[in-house]
């Protein structure tokens, strides 16, 4: 009973953190809809058995887009928490080519759960691609972050079917969004 407890903290400290963030898309939706959906995923992936991997979903983009520091993280949530969270997190400080670089180039060597995470993470921006992209993306752009997305999805192969599989109807859903009918 007390890791979810620990659940729904998480959940409260990761809306709190993203309160002036939303989504990309022309509805703007809330950005905690994103943490919820891929906190989603994660526990449907993993039969909701593992607490600590669901903490680090609702807080897997804090330290990359709130700047919560990983001790803040650690001393709240746990260090496993803040070591997934930290391994699924870009640094902001490279530039963004070379970041998309390195997720590629990193994908295979994450531990087991940051690659269940990392690829909740690519499925959930996936279907908000499909369903509601950045009304400033080209469909040249949008093609680009599918492609890309694959490339890292496939050092996250092995991790879990069931969650390869939402992956792969992300993508099919994403390429159907900008193919003429």
């Amino acid at each position: 009973m007390k890791e979810w407890v620990a659940v729904l903290k998480a959940a409260d400290a990761a809306a709190r953190w993203h309160v002036h963030q939303r989504r990309k898309g022309p509805p703007k939706e809330p950005y905690i809809n994103h943490l919820l959906e891929v906190a989603m995923l994660v526990a449907e992936a993993t039969g909701g058995n593992d607490p600590t991997l669901l903490i680090a979903a609702l807080l897997h983009d804090a330290i990359e887009d709130s700047e919560v520091p990983a001790e803040l993280i650690a001393s709240t949530f746990g260090d496993e928490v803040a070591l997934i969270v930290k391994e699924v997190t870009d640094d902001k400080s490279l530039p963004k080519e070379v970041r998309k670089t390195r997720q590629v180039e990193t994908a295979p060597h994450k531990s087991q759960k940051a690659k269940v995470l990392k690829l909740a993470d690519k499925t959930s921006n996936l279907r908000a691609i499909a369903a509601s992209p950045p009304a400033d993306w080209s469909v040249k752009r949008r093609i680009e972050y599918v492609e890309w997305a694959e490339a890292v999805a496939k050092g996250l192969r092995g991790a879990n079917p069931w969650l390869e599989h939402q992956f792969d109807e992300a993508v099919a859903a994403a390429r159907r969004s900008f193919a003429p009918a």
